[in-house]
């Protein structure tokens, strides 16, 4: 990702700054995606693994990262 990008993107709703997720975070979501227990916010089913996301500062809501371009849309992104 594009550090540059990464400076300047904030989460949607609340205006936080955004960072990129940690690897355990992405194994974890990854697992629950298997068990078929993984939504958005928007209340879809996510059915491919996320290999790279972006983190809200509170730790709270991850914003996918879908080829290399952040999905920035609140109902896309996931409660962790």
């Amino acid at each position: 990702m594009n550090p540059e990008l990464l400076e300047i993107l904030v989460c949607p709703e609340t205006k936080q700054p955004v960072q990129l997720a940690p690897q355990d975070l992405l194994d974890r979501l990854s697992r629950e995606i298997q068990a078929g227990r993984l939504r958005t916010r928007g209340g879809e089913a996510v059915t491919h693994p996320i290999l790279e996301g972006l983190l809200r500062e509170d730790g709270r809501v991850l914003y996918p990262v879908d080829d290399g371009i952040p999905v920035m849309l609140i109902e896309e992104s996931i409660e962790v």
